[in-house]
């Protein structure tokens, strides 16, 4: 592809002359359109009632490469979609591509109907097609909308949205600024995901080394490399897919190209972070300005401040900072594997930047994401079982019985659930899996500052429903890294697998069990859940998505509300792809029978 080099200034004097700004960024780089001279979050923005959309093939440049995105309005990311609670809103969305696209409305409450998921919820929308969704806004907060087609979602194909509330916000901010996390390869990921099957290591550059174990900078003794070996798996293969291809981007901006936001000292700013990335998990923290979480997944909760928060793909979390000083701050969205970073700052003038800290030390799995509980098993390991951020470092017990892990080098059968179907695509079953839902996130296990963890959420406001759940439900997700495939309850999706069923306002407590060594982050469509945290009894923190930790295990509780069908996933693309996916389906419709 031709590199892309347009007439900055030209375009900029006729959208200034004839107000059509709109119009002209589809020839414009993200990083040319964004800044932040004004007191609102700069993307550009489309408000409702009436929204047109078209989704195309646009060039992209970053680091001084360009390459072929699929955008909206011609942007990356698309454009800020600014509604309010309480109004209808049509949006009309024209596919100019050669392919059929879609667009999911991540987190919002929508007929399921309008939810945008090819073959569950409507057929897509063809080539040279025009589809109009038409809904109520029912609620407020900080969303996303992204393609759910043909791995379009890398590309480019996702966009941020704020809802504001029909009354008064119990947020009080005095400028925001929304930060749209992702990542961007020049690779296709229909090429990135036939090199995960062929080899699912092929861009982990970051493997424990012989130089490793003499030195010791790998913190693994012998017997836990050879026992590592016995299971044939790599204790740094955290991330599928990281740096090695991807560049992290802010607002469309690689590291170099510094997206800034503005700020006056003393104001109270809200940062808006949406984590609109393909497979990446990220650490965000802002040295030197700590951050309030006041918003999860657009869901208002009791303000807990942080130094430091990890946000998965798909999630969503409102901050607010108040920066005292005239001076300017970097935002640091570091990769969970420590391969790269997402890089932007908040100053009070432009063209300033502040010390962009270097790449921590590549973090370790443990036998405790091998789903081995609460159990130490090496010479130098930690328990974090249930630490918030006050983490302190356990010693293991003296007594702690040893282990034979050779045994475990596969599946293991007996440990295997009933309905579970353990064949080739389930190569380990979690032994002792635990709730980790109070654990500090991976690699921030140590490090000197608060860290948000799962149980920090409260809900502002008390759940709407108070009844206890008719029945449970255990849902395991399952997966063969070697041959990169991914399911539940080791079946990947296919039409022969059955929907997961709720009678329609059925009360059901879901327990999520990861069986695998890779986090993944699970989405339900049309739904938020409980999370079952242990916390102030009737302000169970309400999520659209969760990350299940490796060897961990998740508990939410659902009001199965919202009748029709609904895509339920890991939203790790590539394990949604390759089969990590089910339909939940809710009946009956319209209290009759389904």
């Amino acid at each position: 592809m031709p590199t892309f080099r347009p007439d900055r200034r030209a375009l900029l004097r006729g959208a200034a002359a004839g107000g059509g700004l709109l119009g002209l960024q589809g020839l414009l780089p993200a990083w040319a359109q964004t800044g932040s001279a004004g007191l609102r979050a700069d993307l550009p923005t489309r408000t409702g009632p009436n929204v047109d959309l078209t989704v195309g093939h646009s060039p992209f440049t970053v680091g001084g490469r360009t390459g072929h995105a699929v955008t909206i309005n011609g942007v990356l990311p698309a454009p800020l979609l600014r509604l309010r609670e309480g109004q209808n809103v049509r949006l009309s969305v024209t596919n100019t591509l050669d392919e059929d696209t879609s667009i999911h409305w991540h987190g919002l409450l929508v007929p399921f109907q309008m939810d945008g998921v090819p073959g569950i919820s409507f057929p897509g929308i063809r080539p040279r097609e025009t589809f109009v969704y038409e809904f109520p806004i029912r609620q407020s907060g900080t969303f996303w909308y992204h393609s759910h087609s043909n791995l379009q979602e890398a590309m480019g194909h996702y966009g941020p949205i704020v809802i504001d509330p029909a009354g008064a916000d119990p947020v009080a901010y005095d400028r925001e600024h929304v930060l749209v996390l992702s990542d961007w390869s020049f690779m296709h990921p229909h090429e990135i995901l036939d090199k995960l099957k062929k080899s699912p290591g092929y861009f982990n550059r970051q493997r424990t080394t012989l130089s490793g174990l003499i030195s010791g900078d790998d913190g693994m003794s012998l017997e836990e490399r050879r026992m590592w070996g016995a299971m044939r798996m790599d204790p740094r293969d955290i991330l599928d897919v990281n740096g090695s291809t991807y560049t992290y981007l802010i607002n469309g901006h690689g590291p170099q190209e510094n997206w800034t936001g503005l700020f006056r000292p003393g104001e109270r700013v809200r940062l808006r972070v949406i984590n609109a990335s393909a497979m990446s998990i990220f650490n965000v923290r802002i040295p030197g300005l700590p951050m309030t979480v006041v918003q999860a997944d657009g869901e208002n909760v009791r303000p807990v401040e942080v130094d430091e928060f990890q946000i998965s793909v798909a999630e969503t979390y409102d901050v607010i900072v108040r920066p005292p000083e005239d001076r300017a701050y970097t935002v640091v969205a570091e990769a969970m594997d420590r391969s790269g970073m997402g890089r932007a700052t908040l100053a009070p003038r432009p063209g300033m930047s502040a010390e962009i800290p270097p790449l921590r030390e590549v973090p370790t799995l443990t036998m405790r994401d091998m789903g081995m509980g609460g159990m130490d098993h090496g010479g130098g390991g930690t328990d974090h079982a249930a630490m918030g951020h006050g983490a302190t470092t356990q010693a293991p017990a003296a007594d702690a019985p040893a282990m034979d892990h050779g045994g475990m080098a596969m599946r293991d059968p007996d440990n295997a659930p009933p309905d579970m179907a353990v064949g080739v695509g389930v190569d380990m079953v979690a032994p002792d899996p635990a709730n980790r839902l109070g654990d500090r996130p991976l690699g921030l296990e140590d490090v000197p500052h608060r860290v948000l963890v799962y149980t920090d959420l409260v809900s502002l406001a008390p759940n709407r429903d108070r009844r206890p759940p008719s029945r449970t439900m255990e849902i395991h997700l399952t997966g063969n890294m070697e041959r990169f495939m991914w399911g539940f309850d080791g079946r990947k999706f296919s039409e022969l697998v059955e929907p997961i069923r709720f009678e329609r306002d059925e009360r059901v407590r879901v327990t999520l069990v990861n069986d695998t060594m890779m986090a993944h982050p699970i989405h339900l469509h049309g739904h938020f859940f409980e999370l079952v945290t242990g916390g102030p009894a009737g302000h169970q923190p309400l999520k659209h998505t969760v990350n299940v930790m490796p060897g961990g295990k998740v508990t939410f509780d659902l009001t199965a509300d919202a009748p029709g069908d609904w895509a339920f996933h890991c939203h790790m693309l590539m394990h949604m792809h390759a089969g990590m996916f089910n339909v939940v389906t809710v009946r009956p419709m319209d209290g009759a029978a389904g």
